[in-house]
């Protein structure tokens, strides 16, 4: 299996070539050269499966080039009831993602168990342990630069903490985080992690690693590893959740699912879509937006419009306060046919900050062959559906869940079972949640007093050359 960048100037190469990498050399996305297909023979093996069999079974496809061994060893030490043990009381440790069903036909994807309470730790905790086995066998260490609007950092810096030939340096927003996703990060006293508090939104620190990562002279000096979910083998891992859910909600391949994803970044769902092309039976996935609506606004109108840093609006779901969807050029690549040329065309006007018009392009039709729908979440309706929730199912789901059951429910069909992608425990949103019921989540034990811990931290300019200085500084340590 081979990789190729979405706009088609980079030599193909190996998932362990590309695994400790972000950007290609193009400044594109890497993807498969050809998906991988299950058929309905290996579908129908694969039902009986469990958690950690699917994740083999999924990735022994895309990582041929790991031996599978190896590859089931780093799978087993990852998904464990041990790992995945904080969370609701009542949540079944024996399956790593266990579904919650909310009424006949709907379902909520429990993903937040793991030790950051958000769906990021899924992926997260196996990149750990990938970076550490490859970077061993290579002899080699790494800095890795990530970005995060408040669950990514936290989720790649609890992976990568105390790991062996591995450095974190993650930029964050200076606000829009909650003080519990501050805390998060902040309190970790490993010598190893960098947290780099940016004085912007998200949007530009996500610009600033883009820019580093293109940087080549620099990133092959400093030898600068990625974890957003620019990187591929992060998407790859989050496809195994959806082969998971689909065996859990149906009796029978013959049957289709639909998933709501609360998205900005477009990871999340980027790893439905491609699970749906190594042939899961997926009738629909749902893209749930906040207030920062540039997904749902090109689903609506085939306009894709970043925005700028002034025109991103901080929300009561603040990590999807995103208005530059790194992941949709990965969707994007596929629409198109794999036409690099055109994928080139079209970021050639995003990456000036602009936008295209894929109607003028001849090629919005197409967004329905992908199965594809869109919506909308404000503060006002996140606030009315987790009260929903609370009274009709008697859960209380964050924020950024709220959107996506919210937006999931408009697009509900009779007879097809949806599935809503949980995205982090309520604890996380404290503030968000006495808001609309009144009274504080429960956190998990041990995290009572996180806010008082002390924090370490350095606050920067939106700068690419002040973060390259820090990054140099501490690249050898």
């Amino acid at each position: 299996m081979n990789y190729i960048s979405t706009r088609g100037n980079a030599p193909a190469q190996t998932f362990s070539q590309i695994l400790l990498g972000g950007l290609a050399p193009d400044g594109g996305l890497y993807l498969p050269e050809t998906y991988p297909r299950f058929s309905a023979d290996d579908l129908a093996v694969m039902r009986g499966m469990d958690y950690r069999e699917l994740a083999l079974t999924v990735l022994a496809r895309l990582a041929d080039d790991i031996p599978v061994a190896d590859l089931k060893a780093l799978i087993d030490r990852t998904y464990t009831a041990a790992t995945y043990c904080h969370g609701r009381p009542d949540s079944d440790f024996d399956q790593i993602a266990p579904v919650r069903r909310l009424e006949d036909g709907l379902y909520l994807l429990e993903l937040s168990n793991g030790p950051t309470l958000a769906f990021k730790d899924m992926a997260m905790q196996l990149l750990g342990n990938l970076f550490e086995y490859a970077l061993e066998k290579a002899g080699q260490d790494i800095n890795i630069l990530g970005a995060t609007s408040g669950d990514t950092g936290s989720a790649a810096e609890y992976a990568m903490r105390g790991k062996k030939n591995v450095r974190v340096f993650m930029l964050s927003p200076l606000e829009g985080m909650t003080r519990f996703q501050q805390a998060q990060m902040y309190s970790l006293q490993d010598a190893n992690i960098h947290n780099l508090v940016l004085r912007g939104v998200f949007d530009d620190c996500q610009d600033i690693v883009k820019a580093v990562s293109n940087d080549l002279e620099f990133k092959g000096r400093y030898r600068i590893g990625a974890v957003n979910s620019i990187n591929w083998a992060r998407v790859a891992a989050q496809t195994i959740y959806y082969f998971n859910a689909y065996f859990a909600v149906t009796t029978a391949n013959d049957q289709t699912v639909a998933f709501s994803v609360p998205s900005g970044n477009f990871g999340n769902i980027c790893a439905g879509h491609i699970a749906r092309q190594m042939g899961l039976p997926v009738h629909k996935l749902i893209v749930a937006s906040n207030e920062n609506d540039v997904l749902d606004e090109f689903f609506q109108t085939g306009v894709y419009r970043p925005r700028s840093a002034a025109e991103t609006t901080h929300t009561s779901s603040p990590s999807m306060d995103i208005s530059k969807a790194s992941n949709f050029e990965r969707f994007m690549f596929d629409l198109t046919g794999r036409d690099a040329a055109k994928v080139r065309e079209l970021w050639g006007a995003v990456d000036q900050g602009g936008a295209f018009d894929l109607k003028r392009h001849g090629l919005f039709e197409r967004v329905t062959e992908y199965a594809m729908a869109s919506g909308k979440s404000r503060h006002a309706d996140r606030m009315a559906t987790i009260r929903m929730a609370w009274q009709r199912f008697g859960v209380m789901i964050d924020p950024h869940t709220a959107d996506g059951l919210k937006v999931g429910l408009e697009h509900r069909e009779a007879g097809i079972p949806l599935v809503c992608l949980e995205t982090a425990l309520p604890a996380k949103f404290e503030d968000a949640i006495v808001e609309a019921l009144g009274r504080k989540p429960e956190r998990p034990a041990g995290l009572a007093d996180l806010e008082s811990l002390a924090q370490r931290y350095e606050v920067l300019n939106v700068d690419a050359e002040a973060v390259k200085a820090v990054i140099a500084a501490h690249a050898n340590d």
